[in-house]
């Protein structure tokens, strides 16, 4: 099983790329609660530059709220992190695979929740190129 979700996005400015992903996301019943600017922070805190680099957290209440209801170690894996970057191929988005939940917390009931989060990020990550 592959941990991570991707996509990438060709001839696409990074700006519009983010755009892209968070309407992807949204289509599918993720809101985005936190924006992480990868490239500026750490040019600030550090000096550094890096490419652009951008973490969302995307987050379904309605599968967050069924995924705590069965274990609310849950949590130390929301929100969903999804994930762009430059590259030289385009922007790449990757998402971490929700089904790692099950294999988190050893807890089977867990599993229809993860499938469905998968299938609904993977539908977004397919929606993109």
């Amino acid at each position: 099983m592959e941990n991570r979700l991707t996509a990438t996005l060709t001839g696409v400015p990074f700006p519009e790329a983010a755009d892209r992903v968070r309407a992807a996301l949204a289509g599918q019943g993720f809101g985005v609660l936190t924006e992480i600017d990868m490239t500026a922070t750490l040019r600030a805190k550090l000096g550094v530059e890096m490419e652009d680099y951008l973490v969302l957290g995307a987050c379904s209440p309605p599968l967050a709220h069924r995924a705590l209801e069965a274990d609310r170690r849950i949590g130390l894996l929301l929100p969903c992190n999804v994930v762009l970057r430059a590259t030289a191929d385009g922007v790449l988005v990757e998402a971490m695979d929700p089904e790692l939940m099950v294999r988190f917390t050893g807890r089977p009931e867990l599993a229809p929740v993860a499938e469905e989060a998968a299938a609904r990020l993977r539908a977004a990550l397919t929606s993109l190129p």
